[in-house]
């Protein structure tokens, strides 16, 4: 689940966090202009994203991480859900159960 009061705004994106007991540590940057995919970003979005990912960076650094995962799922048969572009940028800690472990670590259900 997210807030939905998004955290942050720029010209292209507005960043969303989240309110998950089992992983607080994490935000959305989403464009504000509807595609299915990253892929669809434009020259000006691809580069606005990296000041995205700061603002998500600097919401996150209060939960003092360890480490970081970033990414996106593009495409039904790669786990995307939610057919508008979203960036997944996820604080890891080295105490979690899931430490040392990739993305797939995340997301997987025994």
């Amino acid at each position: 689940m997210l807030i939905d009061k998004p955290i942050g705004r720029l010209t292209n994106f507005y960043l969303l966090g989240s309110i998950e007991p089992d992983r607080p540590a994490q935000s959305l940057v989403v464009p504000f202009r509807h595609m299915a995919t990253l892929f669809e970003l434009n020259s000006a979005e691809w580069a606005e994203l990296g000041n995205a990912l700061q603002v998500a960076k600097s919401f996150l650094d209060p939960f003092r991480p360890s480490g970081w995962t970033i990414g996106w799922n593009v495409g039904a048969i790669a786990g995307q859900e939610v057919f508008h572009a979203h960036l997944h940028v996820v604080a890891r800690f080295a105490e979690e159960p899931t430490a040392g472990r990739g993305i797939h670590a995340l997301f997987r259900t025994p």
